[in-house]
């Protein structure tokens, strides 16, 4: 008969049972197989047992019809059961075909599927992991299935073959990498959970080193982090957090730079509306913070990715905090690593044109500006920056300024950058100039003017920082050069004072030591007077900055920078002014800042005195320009103890156009007298005799006052000058030793008060022909109505 010949050795009643659609007989069919196959085994028969294995797999698992598939898995379990031990020999006779049925449409075919494939690899044991691979891509499938009962059949496959890996020292990691890598990006929510189960318990087998092929799965897994499942996503973190582990147990062998882009991209948030999003970013942040702290410096040539991820961070809430404590971590680390030793690398290769070693010796940093507490609001970018070695030819670390200074500007001028972010860069780029300080200087003119619009900032800490960073460039020495802001005119350069505390304990011709140098004690540089001139330009377009701020930021400057230079230059500037409106406006704003402020104590006190020709250099600058501000004028008179000049001025001022604002500037100038900066001045109404012009010069301002509190205030003043004649019983010695004084400080003085008031005149005469000159267009315009 055919059928016999077709399917021999089996017998015709074996193959009517295995086509039977009752299980009960295709199950007597299989044991009729298990013991044609023992007698094979026992005669060692391996071709009828191949023939056997190939008709079942062919003629039924494979056939078109459901019950004879069903046979043909049911029998091929059976060959494996009866083969034992040497199914070893079979397996992938055995298993392709019924793997071929786990994507059969029939449930309960694919459900025998799975049961058949059970006991086969029950009964191999270690002998599958040649074909792991195959049954891996089989299971993942099923992992999905929707109907109940094939999952949970599955699911006892599964820990069957988990089982088997574990016990096994045979596991091929290397072949099985690239299927996990391909399954890992399934959207599916049951086949995540199967792929995170597998890595979980590879993860934990002593004799496999996952950690080795982790790069090529971390993205997977940052992607299923993201699963609406808080089960799956639990189990991910707990994944996550071993592979973490043992990281910090053998940074050296850990592949830092290939996982860094992953964690760039996942440091940056898309959507936050998502709550899973959010524990995404606050996992990359935290492995992002451990990285820079294990790898050190291998990190700095991707340091402008760790940035562009990092610093939107930092301006979160308190509903990110962890976020941005995390990344707030990750910035104080990675700003440590850049060091005076990232400045090297140019002093070996000796670029032309580069400064001398000596200029641009780097300056040691205080602690208190090494410490970072930055916070901030998310800065989306379109385009993502990845960590991109600066030079991979190079054995050597190579810091990447270039990409650095980038992320920095662009958050700069990002309008929606948040407050802690803009300090923060600010923080970066001034630690960036204290450290390779020659390197920088290269970008400052791309820098210069997006630091001088920052003024602008709502932020007074922003306006501190970014002061700082401007003042560090104006006094560097690596900014030293003939080109480099020379202001456009030879005229403008000035000899620039350093405070003594740097001169101190400093031998001749020798440098100051490095670790003295800040931005307290300052060397000016050229780009000094390119930052006053432009200060000022700043303070002419946005009076709201010069009224709102100007003090502020003058103030913080004669901090950071000695005051005598900021107010030295500025008056140089200010005589050269055309817009003689602003002018006045701005040395009644420096005159209010040296008069007023704290900051500005020993200038005062250097001009009090004006015994020495610094200080005389000094006041001749200042008046010059100071009589763009008649009352400004005369207070700083008042301020040098030129009493008879300041009678002098308050005379011409009859010949001036007296406004409302006048006024009130004397106004101002009558309380200041009164206030505790004059103190000196008002003791001195007591010696009547040797300071006449005083008297005479406050009579002066007292008769350019309307009847008002400040005209009470100095009219009550005067009242208590006591008369020169009670005066005489005080001892006659005392006099001559006061008249000594003041006829020995007259002789020191070098300046020519004559030519001053020459001067005073001049510019004024200037104001008065601007006044004319509007006041004309004014009544001209045929719209204009008089008032």
């Amino acid at each position: 008969m055919t059928t016999e010949k077709d399917f021999a050795p089996l017998t015709p009643n074996i193959v009517r049972a295995l086509n039977d659609k009752l299980y009960e007989k295709r199950k007597v069919a299989a044991l009729e197989i298990e013991k044609l196959v023992r007698e094979f085994v026992a005669q060692n028969n391996a071709t009828q047992i191949r023939h056997v294995i190939q008709i079942l797999a062919s003629e039924f698992a494979l056939s078109q019809h459901p019950h004879s598939r069903k046979g043909g898995l049911i029998g091929l379990a059976a060959c494996s059961i009866a083969l034992g031990k040497d199914s070893g020999l079979y397996l992938k006779e055995l298993i392709e075909p019924v793997l071929t049925c786990f994507n059969d449409s029939d449930s309960r075919l694919r459900y025998y599927a799975c049961e058949a494939l059970y006991n086969i690899v029950k009964v191999a044991r270690g002998a599958v992991l040649p074909h792991f691979n195959l049954l891996f891509d089989g299971l993942s499938k099923l992992a999905a299935d929707p109907d109940p009962n094939v999952k949970s059949g599955s699911e006892l496959l599964d820990r069957l073959l988990k089982d088997i890996v574990t016990e096994s020292n045979k596991f091929d990691l290397v072949a099985f990498v690239p299927l996990l890598r391909e399954r890992i990006y399934s959207n599916n929510q049951y086949a995540r959970q199967f792929i995170i189960s597998w890595i979980h318990v590879l993860e934990s087998v002593p004799d496999i080193n996952l950690l080795d092929y982790l790069p090529e799965i971390l993205d997977g897994l940052f992607q299923i982090l993201g699963d609406n499942s808080k089960e799956i996503r639990r189990t991910c973190e707990v994944v996550l957090g071993e592979f973490l582990k043992e990281i910090k147990k053998t940074p050296s062998s850990v592949k830092f730079a290939e996982m860094a882009n992953i964690l760039v991209i996942h440091c940056q948030v898309a959507d936050e509306t998502k709550i899973t999003n959010d524990l995404i970013q606050l996992t990359a942040m935290t492995w992002m913070r451990e990285f820079i702290q294990l790898a050190g410096r291998a990190v700095l040539p991707y340091s402008s990715g760790i940035l562009t991820a990092v610093l939107p961070c930092l301006s979160y809430d308190d509903r990110k905090k962890n976020t941005k404590e995390a990344a707030s971590a990750c910035n104080h680390s990675l700003m440590k690593l850049v060091t005076p030793e990232d400045e090297e690398d140019e002093e070996k290769s000796g670029s032309p044109g580069s400064p001398s070693k000596e200029d641009g010796q780097p300056k040691t940093e205080a602690d208190g500006n090494d410490m970072l507490n930055a916070s901030q609001e998310s800065v989306g970018f379109s385009n993502i920056s990845f960590f991109t070695p600066a030079s991979a030819d190079r054995p050597q670390v190579t810091l990447d300024l270039d990409g650095i200074v980038q992320v920095l500007d662009r958050h700069l001028h990002d309008s929606s950058t948040g407050m802690m972010t803009r300090i923060a860069v600010l923080k970066w780029l001034y630690h960036l100039y204290i450290k390779t300080p020659r390197k920088m200087f290269r970008h400052t003119d791309g820098l210069f003017p997006m630091l001088l619009k920052t003024l602008s900032d709502e932020s007074d800490e922003v306006i501190l920082k970014d002061l700082e960073v401007l003042a560090e460039i104006a006094s560097s020495p690596a900014g030293q050069t003939d080109q480099v802001g020379s202001c456009d005119s030879t005229d403008h350069k000035l000899e620039l004072k350093v405070p003594e505390s740097t001169k101190t304990g400093q031998q001749p011709g020798t440098a100051p030591k490095t670790v003295d140098s800040s931005p307290s004690t300052p060397s000016m540089n050229s780009y000094f007077y390119k930052f006053m001139i432009n200060l000022l330009k700043r303070f002419s377009l946005e009076r709201k900055l010069l009224e709102n701020r100007g003090a502020f930021i003058i103030r913080q400057l004669c901090l950071l920078l000695h005051a005598e230079n900021i107010f030295h230059s500025m008056a140089d500037i200010l005589l050269k002014e055309e817009d003689l409106k602003f002018a006045s406006t701005m040395v009644q704003t420096l005159n209010t800042i040296l008069l007023t402020s704290a900051e500005l104590f020993q200038l005062r006190n250097q001009l009090k005195d004006l015994r020495s020709q610094e200080s005389c250099a000094l006041f001749c600058c200042l008046y010059r320009s100071w009589c763009h501000n008649p009352v400004a004028t005369v207070s700083l008179c008042f301020l040098t103890q030129n009493y008879k000049h300041a009678y002098d001025l308050i005379q011409k001022f009859g010949d001036l156009e007296v406004t409302v604002d006048f006024l009130m500037e004397v106004d101002k100038l009558v309380q200041l007298i009164e206030s505790p900066i004059f103190t000196y001045l008002r003791l001195q109404l007591l010696d009547v005799e040797n300071n006449p012009y005083l008297i005479k010069a406050l009579y002066g301002l007292l008769m350019l006052l309307p009847q008002s509190q400040a005209f009470q205030l100095l009219s009550h003043r005067l009242r208590c000058v006591p008369n020169p004649e009670l005066m005489r019983t005080v001892d006659e010695s005392k006099y001559m030793d006061s008249k000594q004084q003041v006829s020995k400080r007259a002789s020191h003085s070098q300046v020519d008060y004559n030519e001053l008031l020459q001067h005073f005149d001049r510019v004024q005469s200037k104001h008065l022909e601007v006044r004319h000159q509007r006041s004309g267009r004014a009544s001209d315009h045929p719209d204009r109505k008089l008032m």
